[in-house]
């Protein structure tokens, strides 16, 4: 059985942000809330990198372990998901992930504590029914129908890879032998046109 896993490359990221904007908008996340965020380092520096950032859905996931609850819980396919019925808002999983996937909705300046809210891989929630309910609580299950989740099909230079873990681990390691130890063949040094 497949195992479903996010991959960025650092290489192809341009910081566009439409992975993000895709995320939201696809879901309808509250304010305040981004599912996917865009992480750069030495921002605006020659040799500056980008990556996008959710949960990675791993395979011994700290936010299920820590979880006194046990709302998280992991499909057959490998996607971690919580159930937003059982959780009661604790904040050990915010802690216990090393991506800061899970989070508090945010509807004022100071936020609000109630039940987390992380990425789900396009899944759903635990209803799989796709009905207006699972909607409104988890956003829309593109996963039901067959489809990878949005931020992964709207990046625009497909730095972001979704899908069989296997097949994207090959993929990136197909772009990695091609680029020939060239670390810069997307970034800085040809975007600006840069010689060293």
């Amino acid at each position: 059985m497949a195992r479903m896993k996010f991959l960025c490359d650092v290489e192809r990221c341009i910081e566009c942000n439409g992975c993000v904007t895709a995320c939201n908008s696809e879901h309808d996340v509250p304010w305040g809330i981004n599912r996917r965020r865009v992480v750069t380092f030495n921002d605006g520096e020659a040799g500056e990198k980008s990556i996008s950032v959710a949960c990675m859905h791993c395979t011994d996931a700290p936010c299920a372990a820590v979880c006194p609850v046990d709302c998280f819980y992991t499909t057959d396919d490998g996607i971690v998901l919580h159930d937003k019925d059982l959780c009661i808002g604790c904040g050990y999983c915010f802690y216990a992930c090393p991506f800061g996937a899970p989070q508090y909705p945010q509807e004022s300046a100071f936020g609000m504590r109630g039940k987390m809210d992380k990425c789900t891989f396009c899944a759903g929630g635990p209803p799989q029914d796709n009905s207006q309910a699972e909607f409104e609580q988890y956003g829309r299950n593109r996963i039901a129908e067959g489809k990878l989740p949005l931020c992964a099909e709207m990046c625009a230079t497909k730095a972001l890879l979704a899908g069989d873990g296997e097949l994207i681990s090959g993929i990136y390691r197909e772009r990695v032998m091609k680029r020939d130890s060239r670390p810069d063949t997307w970034g800085w040094q040809k975007a600006y046109n840069f010689k060293s």
